[in-house]
């Protein structure tokens, strides 16, 4: 054996660290796109709401009142 070498041991604990790392890997991914919809829900609702507002601000005030019934 030569200085640089390690002697390397059985397979088993070495696939499983990297099963471990994969499936953390995995998922830390579906938990960020799972925060990504969430947030992009929030956006989308809060947009609606705005709209919806805005829209409402715009007709003349006995529709603003027939709607509101």
């Amino acid at each position: 054996m030569t200085m640089g070498e390690e002697v390397s041991g059985p397979a088993g604990p070495k696939v499983t660290r990297l099963l471990y790392f994969v499936g953390a890997g995995f998922i830390t991914v579906l938990a960020i796109n799972k925060w990504r919809e969430w947030e992009r829900q929030q956006q989308q609702q809060h947009h609606d709401q705005t709209l919806n507002d805005q829209s409402s601000n715009h007709l003349p005030k006995s529709v603003q009142k027939s709607t509101e019934r």
